[in-house]
Formats: C-alpha cells, sequence, structure tokens
C-alpha cells in the first residue's frame, strides 16, 4: 500500500511554512553574486556558503518537525501562489514535503554545504571565484526546485535549471575549448532526455487532465496499460539524460572539464541523481506497470556494466570517478526498477554514494591541488606520505566503493545486488550476476587507482608540470580537508544507519511503500550472492595490486594491444555510436531539408517572384507614352474583333 497514491495531503504548519526559504536563499546569493559583479569579488564566496548552509539548517528544521509526526502526518503541502492559469490548466508554485523530498534536501544542502566550504580553498586563487560560487547557488537552487516541487512542471522548470547551472558550470574555465566542447555535450544529450519528461508530461495531462502528483497518482489506476508503459519509457529516457544512464551516458565524464567541487556536486549529490528521483518519486506510475520496471532494470544492469568496464582503462583520475559514478546510478536505477523491493534500497545507495562519491572527488581534487592540476595517474605515485589527511579520508571512501564489510557500500550496494539475484528466473541470473561482475570490476579499477595515486614510486619526481615547475605534493588547507573529514564519516557509518532496523525504509514508506522481500524461488541462493559478491570484489583488489601495485607503472601509457582494452579506452565506442546513429543521420537530414528549403520551397516562391516581374518588365515596354502608339494599338485590336466576330458568323451558317 503505498500512502502517497491516495492523493491526501495537509497544508504545511509550523517550520514548514518557511520551506520556500530553502531554494530562496541559494537563489538570492546567486542573485546578489550574478548581479553585483565584481563589488562581491572580497566576500562573494563567504555569501555563497552562507546562503546553502543556512538552507540546510531549515531544511533540518523541518525534517525533524516531520520526524516526530505520525507516517500518516508526514506528508504536506505549502501553495506559494497560483503560476500557471489558462483554459483547463491550472498549476500552482507549490512545495511538497515528505520523507522522499526532505531526504534530498538534506543530502542537496548537507553535501553541498561541505562542498562549498571545500571550494573557498580550492578556488582561492581563482579570478573567476565569485562567478563560480553565484553557479554553484544557482545549482543548489535549482535542484532543491526539482525534488521539492508538487507538481511535474514544477520538476521540469528544476529540471531544466540544473541543466542550464550544469552547462554553466561545465564550462566555467572558458578559455579552454575542451570544456566549452564539454558543456555542450552535455547541454544536448541532457536535451535528448528532457524532450522524454516533456512527453510524459504531455501524456499525463492529456489523459488525466492534471499535473498536480496527488491527482496523477490517486488516478493512475485510470490510464491504459499502454499508456503507462509509454509514460514510464518517457520518465525513464528523462531519467537517462540527467543521471548519465545507457544510451545517454557519454556526457557525464566529459563533464570533468568543470573544477572539481563540481565534479563533487554534480556527479554525487544532485544532478546525476535525479533521474533516480524521478522514478521514486514516480512509483505509484511504475508499481502497475511491471514491464515498465522492468526496462528500469535492464538499462541500469546495462549501464552498472559499462560503466565498471570503462573505469578500468582510464588514467585521469577524474574520469575514472565519473565512470564509477556511472556504474553506482545503474546500481541505484536498478534498486528503484525493482519496485517495492527495492525502492527504499535504491535511495539508500544514494545516500551512501553521496557521502563517500563526494568525498572521493574531494579527495581527487586535493590530489590536483598538491600536484598543479595534474590528472594523469601515471604522473603520480608515493603521494600518501605526502598527503596523509588525504590518503585517509579517500582510502575510506574507496573501502566504501568496493563494499569492504561493515562501511557504507557494504550495506547499500550488496542490498541491491541481493535483490536483484532474489528475482524469478533469468532476471535474477542476469540481473543478479552481472551485479556481482561489476562489483568485481569496481574493486579492480578503484584498488589500480589508490595504488598508481598514494603508493609505489614516486614517479612525479622525474617530471616538469605543463607550467615548467617541479612538483611539490603537500597537504590541502584546514579548509579543504574538514569537509574530507566529515564525508568520511559518512563513508564508515552511513550505510549502518540507514540500513539498522530498516530505518530508512521506515521513513519512507509513507511515500515509496513498505519495503518487500521478493517473493519466488530464485536461482541464486542468497548466501551465494552475498559470499560470491565479496569474493569476486577481493579478486578485483588482489588482481589490481598484483598488475599495479607490485609492477613498476610507466609514466607514458602504453598502447593497448587487445581489443577489449582498446574498445574500454575509447568507452565502448560510445560517441563513435552516438556519432553514427544519431549526429551523422541528423546532420545529413538538417542539410537535406535546409536544400529542399532553398531549391525547393523557396525555389518555388522565388520563382513565381521572377515570372510576374519579368513579365510584368515585358509588359511595361508596351506603355511608350505616345497617343499614336495607343491609337494603333486600338485599331489593331478592333480589327482582329471584327475578324473574329467575322469569323464565327460565318463558321455557323
Amino acid at each position: 500500500m503505498v500512502a502517497q497514491a491516495a492523493g491526501e495531503v495537509t497544508p504545511a504548519t509550523g517550520v514548514g511554512g518557511l520551506a520556500w526559504l530553502l531554494f530562496a536563499l541559494p537563489a538570492f546569493g546567486a542573485l546578489v553574486l550574478f548581479v553585483g559583479g565584481r563589488r562581491t569579488n572580497a566576500w562573494g564566496h563567504f555569501l555563497g556558503c552562507l546562503t546553502v548552509i543556512a538552507a540546510f539548517v531549515v531544511g533540518f528544521s523541518i525534517f525533524l518537525q516531520t520526524l516526530g509526526a505520525g507516517p500518516e502526518q508526514r506528508s504536506s503541502e505549502l501553495k506559494l501562489f497560483s503560476w500557471i492559469s489558462t483554459g483547463a490548466l491550472h498549476v500552482d508554485f507549490g512545495l511538497r514535503l515528505d520523507p522522499l523530498s526532505l531526504t534530498f534536501v538534506l543530502l542537496i544542502t548537507g553535501v553541498g554545504s561541505l562542498i562549498h566550504i571545500y571550494s573557498m580553498g580550492y578556488m582561492s586563487h581563482d579570478p573567476g571565484r565569485r562567478r563560480f560560487f553565484a553557479q554553484l547557488n544557482l545549482f543548489v537552487a535549482a535542484m532543491l526546485i526539482l525534488v521539492l516541487g508538487n507538481n511535474f512542471v514544477m520538476l521540469y522548470l528544476g529540471w531544466e535549471g540544473v541543466g542550464l547551472a550544469s552547462y554553466l558550470l561545465i564550462g566555467f574555465y572558458q578559455d579552454r575549448p575542451s570544456a566549452a566542447t564539454a558543456a555542450k555535450k552535455a547541454f544536448l544529450m541532457n536535451r535528448v532526455g528532457d524532450v522524454g519528461l516533456a512527453l510524459a508530461i504531455f501524456l499525463l495531462w492529456l489523459n488525466l487532465g492534471t499535473v498536480q502528483y496527488s491527482e496523477v497518482f490517486a488516478r493512475v489506476g485510470d490510464l491504459s496499460p499502454g499508456t503507462v508503459l509509454a509514460i514510464c519509457c518517457l520518465l525513464l529516457l528523462g531519467a537517462c539524460g540527467k543521471s548519465g544512464q545507457f544510451p545517454l551516458q557519454a556526457w557525464l565524464p566529459d563533464a570533468m572539464e568543470g573544477p572539481t567541487p563540481v565534479s563533487a556536486l554534480i556527479h554525487a549529490a544532485t544532478m546525476v541523481t535525479a533521474g533516480v528521483y524521478l522514478v521514486a518519486r514516480c512509483n505509484p506510475i511504475y508499481n502497475v506497470s511491471a514491464d515498465g520496471r522492468l526496462i528500469v532494470c535492464l538499462i541500469g544492469t546495462i549501464t552498472l556494466v559499462i560503466g565498471a568496464i570503462i573505469g578500468c582503462a582510464y588514467d585521469d583520475i577524474k574520469k575514472v570517478l565519473a565512470y564509477s559514478t556511472v556504474s553506482q546510478i545503474g546500481y541505484m536505477m536498478l534498486g528503484v526498477g525493482l519496485g517495492p523491493a527495492g525502492y527504499a534500497l535504491g535511495l539508500m545507495h544514494l545516500l551512501t554514494h553521496g557521502f563517500f562519491k563526494a568525498g572521493l572527488f574531494l579527495g581527487a581534487g586535493s590530489v590536483m591541488h598538491g600536484m598543479n592540476d595534474n590528472v594523469d595517474m601515471r604522473h603520480y605515485g608515493g603521494l600518501a606520505k605526502h598527503m596523509p589527511i588525504t590518503f585517509a579520508t579517500f582510502g575510506l571512501g574507496y573501502l566504501a566503493l568496493i563494499g569492504f564489510p561493515f562501511l557504507s557500500g557494504y550495506y547499500s550496494k550488496d542490498a541491491i545486488i541481493e535483490a536483484a539475484a532474489a528475482q524469478p528466473g533469468w532476471r535474477g541470473v542476469v540481473m543478479g550476476g552481472l551485479a556481482m561482475l561489476a562489483a568485481g570490476l569496481t574493486a579492480f579499477y578503484m584498488t589500480r587507482l589508490v595504488c598508481m595515486t598514494f603508493f609505489g614510486e614516486k614517479r612525479w619526481k622525474n617530471l616538469k608540470s605543463p607550467d615548467g615547475q617541479d612538483y611539490h605534493p603537500h597537504e590541502s588547507p584546514a579548509v579543504m580537508t574538514a569537509p574530507m573529514v566529515l564525508l568520511a564519516v559518512g563513508s564508515i557509518g552511513a550505510g549502518a544507519f540507514f540500513f539498522f532496523d530498516k530505518r530508512l525504509a521506515t521513513w519512507l514508506t509513507p511515500v515509496v511503500g513498505e519495503l518487500q522481500e521478493q517473493e519466488g524461488h530464485a536461482v541464486l541462493s542468497h548466501s551465494l550472492v552475498a559470499n560470491g559478491t565479496l569474493v569476486l570484489s577481493a579478486l578485483g583488489v588482489v588482481v589490481a595490486y598484483l598488475l599495479v601495485g607490485r609492477r613498476s607503472v610507466p609514466v607514458e601509457r602504453p598502447e593497448p594491444v587487445s581489443i577489449p582494452v582498446r574498445a574500454a579506452r575509447r568507452d565502448l565506442y560510445a560517441n563513435a555510436i552516438n556519432e553514427t546513429l544519431i549526429a551523422r543521420p541528423g546532420t545529413w537530414l538538417s542539410r537535406a531539408l535546409v536544400y529542399v528549403d532553398n531549391k525547393g520551397v523557396d525555389g518555388i516562391v522565388n520563382g513565381i517572384a521572377a515570372l510576374l516581374g519579368g513579365s510584368s518588365g515585358r509588359l511595361r515596354r508596351t506603355q511608350t507614352g505616345f497617343v499614336r502608339s495607343y491609337a494603333m494599338s486600338m485599331l489593331g485590336g478592333g480589327v482582329l474583333l471584327i475578324a473574329a466576330m467575322l469569323a464565327v458568323r460565318f463558321g455557323t451558317q
């Protein structure tokens, strides 16, 4: 029984009436920093941090009030004003406060606050720091609107706002052509997914006459199975765009062109989790379509394998983590695709991933900070002694990610694998088996990253930075390491906190329903999956250590000799496939339409104009202005008219 489907919510009261401050505070910070310009350079970064921290305080206060209420009273709405009213369409600018939205509020503002604080140190010498914090505030405000809106149109507003802010942040370094290209790629590929989300909203409006969550979810049973499946697929397309899922995953690694704090914010706590939020929020729709849930599961499974394979082949520390994110979001999508058996599990992995992946990205930024922004792991080595805090916090995030027993990832990722394997028949074998394999690959590429970065020979000693300077790796300042330490605490204990007593699942029950154990006869037993996952992860660690930890790492990347390695280094040809199947045919179609427009449509219009112009020019020559010419014309016309009349008369006799 999903309480949300009943469509009954109460007006927000108490501190909940201040929920508008959640997005208004960072939006205000963005406005001041954008409009204030250079006059805010000296203190703009403080304003950017304080607005997000204040939003976290407001969100935590609302969370405590909601936590004190009974499960039936934990969903409320706050109408701010009437936004759109035209014909039969009425859309309020309103907020929905329930366990799901508040969970995301705490994640976005909590982890977002730490990333903002970290950015004060990371961007301290960047001349565009004020602009960076303005865009970062805009991003947080848009993401909060996305998760707080009480209807699909508000969700779409935040959805597009996040897309705009990510475009600005990915292309922050405007003097780099690669950054501009990456920003455009992310923007355009997200537009593909956004079309799917927009069409899903249109279908809901067409069939139900409303876009309000409470009304849509209460009446979803009125839709035909085909319509529900179409809506599920279109919603999933939107989720694939934002969350970098197959086949729209190619933009996400390129987003590493932005500053590292952007990578932490986009890839850990906010933008890429929007797709998971969308599926979880629309759980009443997916609950009535088994085929829709299966498609979500298959997309998640394919993506988690793709991300894990490609992550094994890169030497760029940020791109390894980016493909790790692609893979981990795939686990989340697999979880929420399982329906009532996995909604809470997917969201739990989303939360734990927010801690350890944000910590990993910030750790990567700390390494770059000490290595003159070099991202090539082949130029690292032996950094553990020079960056002890970074190494410790990064190491805890690494262990949590690979599912080391009793750390966060062990409780969240392994739970999804076990739930997937518990599906009956071929579904459990395929989805569970591939998820286990990806867990082993995750352990391999992350161990490879740690060995190349923190252990082994100090390869940077014999190298020069791009600006010709020697490398002098050093620990980052406290303003950067303090957030990393706090995130490391989450990497250690967040999973256990959410898992025991089904604490998170119970909290989310009013929205996604009770966590259901899979019934049926699974091919893979629970013990086989649990132990097999641990064995494969351990095997991945051992293989990576033998191949990288115990061998000398060449500074220059050797050319791959095997086809699988070449394919992985080329992103499994995802960009080539998109270019061949979408970009080039689209270019050819555009050129053909332009040719038809120029030679066809414009040709007809221009031809008619030329015909009339030429004819009028020739007729104009008969107008001489001489009376004798007009008299001769009249005489000739009269003669011809008389001749015609005579011909007709005599012809009829």
